[in-house]
């Protein structure tokens, strides 16, 4: 890794530790005892299928390999289930990947799935409780917003590499309904979008 690619990362780990430093007091603690945020009322799987971009994510230590053009794939798999394809770009330019499957367990709305990664300790079992809960969606499905029970995990995706001025006034506040704070989640830099590492809440 180059010098400048190393300050860049250095920079997203600083900013990310900064960012949950501020809002320990009313995180992950305070957070995991409150009611799980609530699924929208109806999610149309076939609609949601396809291409995500990440645009923005809560930190988590499987991200912070990604330095930009984070995305998400989903078909659906010959059980019906969703096949899960995660890719993004690393900061030595090189290609990280992994592949998962997501089903469906809340079949009053579609919107809440667990979702499994074969291999990974404690995400490799492919049936169990939501970890993946759809709380938000733009019009015409041009975003969403995930996050899990405990809200210990948050990203918004998008069907293109960039959204609008107010487009991210909504998902701010699709972040609040949620229960979240906007501040915790850090933007994904993305080719033809946002090109920094930055708190949502300042975007």
């Amino acid at each position: 890794m180059n010098r400048h690619r190393m300050r860049l990362a250095l920079s997203a780990l600083t900013v990310a530790a900064a960012c949950w430093t501020a809002v320990a007091g009313s995180g992950p603690s305070a957070i995991a005892r409150a009611e799980p945020p609530a699924p929208v009322a109806g999610l149309d799987l076939s609609r949601y299928l396809g291409t995500w971009y990440q645009l923005a994510a809560v930190p988590q230590f499987f991200n912070l390999v990604c330095a930009r053009d984070t995305r998400a794939e989903y078909t659906l798999d010959q059980q019906g289930d969703v096949s899960v394809y995660n890719s993004c770009t690393t900061w030595s330019g090189g290609l990280n990947e992994i592949r998962g499957t997501a089903t469906v367990v809340d079949p009053v709305t579609s919107a809440q799935l667990h979702v499994s990664f074969p291999g990974v300790p404690t995400q490799d079992m492919r049936y169990g409780p939501p970890n993946y809960i759809v709380t938000a969606l733009g019009d015409a499905y041009s975003w969403a917003l995930v996050t899990d029970p405990n809200r210990l995990s948050g990203f918004v995706l998008s069907r293109t590499v960039a959204l609008d001025a107010a487009q991210w006034g909504d998902v701010r506040d699709a972040v609040a309904t949620a229960g979240e704070n906007a501040c915790w989640y850090l933007t994904s830099p993305t080719t033809g979008g946002l090109d920094r590492i930055a708190p949502l809440c300042a975007v």
